[in-house]
């Protein structure tokens, strides 16, 4: 078949080289504008467009699908099917029907629970037991299209969305084929999703990193998680903002009424009062230093870190 790829960030590469090393044709690849990155902010290309490149494939770069030329554009590709992993392209309604077997969606959740921007986080922060992948038959809803194939993988205690990212990526690829072999075939089933179990994955933002030590510590171990590897669950201890890469939820009770407080502080961990528990620090990063083991920090910072110091919201 004839494939326009839609894609922007690494998570759309493994479907893109599954589709590169298959029987079928890329005619085109569509992909977010170059974005300013890195201390020089210079435009810099998308993953996806770096791999469609190097592939020789012709790559589109529009502001929007919705003027006319850009969807003649499209027309004249004459696809089969259009595959959209992470786009950021709004597909209009117009878009959706240009294809002859329409628009398939690759989504990193178990449809329809994590509609939206950020469901790989918005599982971990929830404390779901699993997540999982689907590909759907893309309408005019947000993730709201009919699914043709679903598959779950668990979430382990210690799982981040970088750890989750890539596996879903992954099954991401191996379920397209598939997916894609039933559609040229004319077999491919699609399964309207159940609305009423409907929940949305909100788009992740810099300030909900912040660490309120009045919850509880496997609320705030749940954001270490899913905020690895952005933007980075911190805190701030003094005039230092600390960067928590990683942390174990204690389960013993303790007495001290003050939230944030430090009550260990040794080469196994930080240990810090929550609303609910004790969090203890295994990585953090501070300001202009590497990401480190806590006891590898403790050797220049022991003093910062003392018991009875105190972690607080920023500038609180």
């Amino acid at each position: 078949m004839k494939v326009i790829f839609a894609g922007t960030p690494e998570f759309a590469l493994p479907a893109l080289k599954a589709l590169l090393n298959s029987k079928h044709e890329i005619c085109a690849v569509y992909t977010k504008p170059d974005c300013p990155a890195g201390r020089g902010l210079r435009l810099t290309a998308s993953p996806v467009k770096q791999m469609a490149l190097a592939a020789n494939l012709t790559v589109v770069q529009p502001l929007s699908l919705k003027d006319y030329a850009a969807l003649e554009q499209l027309k004249g590709f004459a696809a089969d099917v259009l595959v959209d992993v992470a786009c950021g392209l709004l597909l209009p309604k117009e878009v959706l029907t240009i294809p002859r077997l329409g628009c398939v969606n690759i989504h990193p959740s178990l449809l329809p629970r994590w509609r939206g921007a950020a469901p790989m986080q918005r599982a971990i922060l929830a404390g779901d037991a699993m997540t999982g992948l689907t590909i759907m038959q893309m309408d005019v809803g947000l993730d709201t299209g009919a699914i043709f194939r679903q598959e779950s993988i668990l979430l382990g205690p210690q799982d981040t969305t970088a750890t989750v990212e890539p596996r879903l990526a992954e099954l991401g690829a191996k379920m397209l084929l598939s997916v894609l072999e039933e559609l040229e075939n004319g077999i491919a089933k699609a399964i309207p999703q159940d609305d009423t179990q409907t929940c949305y994955a909100a788009k992740i933002t810099k300030e909900e990193a912040m660490i309120d030590w009045h919850k509880s510590a496997i609320e705030i171990d749940r954001m270490v998680c899913a905020f690895n590897p952005w933007p980075i669950a911190f805190t701030q201890i003094g005039e230092f903002i600390v960067r928590v890469f990683k942390a174990l939820p204690l389960t013993e009770a303790q007495n001290i009424e003050v939230v944030g407080t430090i009550i260990k502080s040794n080469k196994e961990g930080i240990d810090v009062i929550t609303g609910d528990g004790v969090l203890r620090l295994l990585e953090i990063q501070l300001p202009g230093g590497k990401v480190l083991p806590v006891g590898e920090v403790l050797k220049a910072r022991k003093e910062m870190f003392s018991v009875g110091k105190k972690f607080t919201l920023i500038n609180n």
